[in-house]
């Protein structure tokens, strides 16, 4: 054979092997697609369904008056909004273990560590409900006009049961969510959501019994989520990973409480700046119309952020699994395929809102004045929901892959000092507004961003995948001890 001949085959070979490449990517690309869709779409309905809860109410209350709507956003953001921070933070503990602990095949862990959770969160739960006591008096020391901080410290002292409901929810889902049975979360979420809408109308309009029936539901609809989870867990839905109520939740505590905390403390200081936008926005000129429009903002960012935390539910879940299997190459494309597909629809939710930033107001409240200050700071709304794309999605990696105690450092550093500070100077030195306090909040989340992404790109996965096996392999053996123990004895 000739070189030119020689030369013509090899060009078709490399063509050959280049073109089997690109098949080889675009099938990699649509089966990682499959399986993050199997379980981030059930876990956006999830979030979606569950986050309703409080959109319907809050969207019935709104009707009421201005005062009750900026009370109900006061008690949902910030006192609620403390509770659920550290009840989801703390319970996201078990995204990092059950994950990996079933991407190992080490299933009877599951259950040990979920009950583990509930004596973990319960605890603090039951010092957070002191909080909703006392709310009142420290919405009124944090600026919170008397007339909002009243009403919504009575809300708050209603809203005692969601706290617990919580507590025994979200270590729930986490379980459920490392073994991919989101499919059974949503149609539960569903099936709340549905009782939901039934009672607010009855308790709320045709009863009139305003923020009292306004917690009812509330309560009650968590309550119903917790026993519809419970059935599912308990009735024969999961054997391999639930062996019953055991004493072997009550051992290695205090590692499990570090961790737990490491994993609230992360997740708090990014869910608190919701709270710290509502908390400066009460302190503007006209307190009243300021938080009601910062709520109703608050309130279309959190319809839009279900996706990505759906996302962040499926990328913790792969990279968990993926490294507790051994699979780092799989994890890393994971995170590349997840992070594309959620700027897709982030920014296309982005330029809905800003084409309809004159009409959506009207959803949530009759006010003018409020509806026109909605408007204004909805260019804001949009770049704060573009950014969601990116940074929750990072979070799951970060969960997935156990870094919670070095981000928790990095959002502290970038939401409070950074964030929190230019909020302050924007919105209320230099006269700036609600904008202003918005623009400060945003600069802190993009730097978060940044950092996350930096460090994302430059892990080493193999090593990743080293430490999970090692995490893996300390549980477990403290795991294994006490079921030896309890034999024995």
């Amino acid at each position: 054979m000739d070189s030119s001949s020689s030369a013509a085959l090899l060009g078709e070979e490399e063509k050959g092997t280049s073109s089997g490449a690109e098949r080889s990517l675009w099938g990699d690309t649509c089966r990682e697609l499959r399986m993050l869709w199997y379980i981030a779409g059930p876990a956006v309905l999830t979030s979606l369904l569950q986050y309703s809860l409080a959109s319907v109410t809050q969207t019935m209350v709104g009707h009421i008056g201005t005062v009750e709507l900026a009370a109900f956003g006061v008690q949902n953001l910030v006192v609620a909004g403390i509770g659920f921070g550290v009840m989801l933070g703390m319970g996201s503990a078990l995204e990092t273990l059950c994950g990996q602990a079933f991407g190992a095949e080490e299933f009877s862990m599951l259950g040990i560590y979920m009950q583990r959770s509930w004596v973990v969160l319960l605890i603090p739960a039951l010092f957070l409900s002191v909080f909703n006591v006392f709310s009142t008096p420290v919405l009124k020391l944090l600026g919170t006009s008397d007339e909002i901080a009243n009403v919504a410290g009575r809300f708050s002292i209603w809203m005692i049961p969601q706290l617990f409901a919580y507590a025994l929810n979200f270590p729930m889902q986490k379980f459920l969510q490392a073994q991919s049975k989101v499919m059974a979360m949503a149609w539960i979420s569903a099936a709340a959501l549905v009782l939901h809408l039934f009672l607010s109308w009855l308790c709320i309009v045709k009863l009139g019994w305003g923020m009292v029936g306004a917690a009812f539901t509330l309560n009650f609809s968590w309550m119903a989520l917790v026993v519809g989870h419970l059935v599912y867990i308990m009735g024969g839905s999961c054997k391999d990973s639930w062996n019953g109520f055991s004493w072997l939740a009550f051992t290695n505590l205090v590692d499990f409480f570090w961790l737990s905390l490491a994993s609230g403390v992360m997740l708090c200081l990014e869910y608190w700046t919701l709270m710290v936008v509502i908390l400066l926005a009460g302190l503007l000129k006209n307190p009243e119309i300021a938080v009601d429009a910062a709520t109703i903002c608050m309130n279309v960012e959190g319809w839009c952020f279900m996706i990505p935390i759906g996302f962040l539910a499926a990328i913790s879940v792969r990279v968990s699994n993926e490294l507790g299997a051994g699979h780092p190459r799989a994890a890393k494309f994971s995170v590349v395929v997840v992070v594309t597909m959620s700027v897709i629809i982030q920014t296309t939710f982005a330029f809905i809102i800003m084409l309809t930033r004159k009409d959506f107001p009207a959803i949530f409240t009759d006010s003018e004045t409020v509806m026109k200050e909605v408007t204004k700071v909805s260019p804001y709304l949009c770049f704060s929901v573009i950014l969601s794309s990116i940074q929750p999605v990072l979070s799951g990696v970060a969960v997935g892959a156990g870094w919670q105690a070095t981000v928790a450092y990095i959002n502290l550093g970038c939401y409070y000092l950074v964030g929190l500070t230019s909020a302050v100077l924007m919105g209320l030195k230099f006269d700036l507004g609600l904008e202003g306090i918005w623009g400060g909040v945003l600069l802190g989340i993009l730097l978060q961003t940044i950092i996350l992404l930096i460090i994302t790109l430059r892990t080493d996965w193999n090593r990743e995948a080293a430490l999970s096996k090692e995490r893996i392999q300390t549980w477990g053996s403290s795991l294994s001890t006490a079921f030896v123990d309890s034999s024995r004895t």
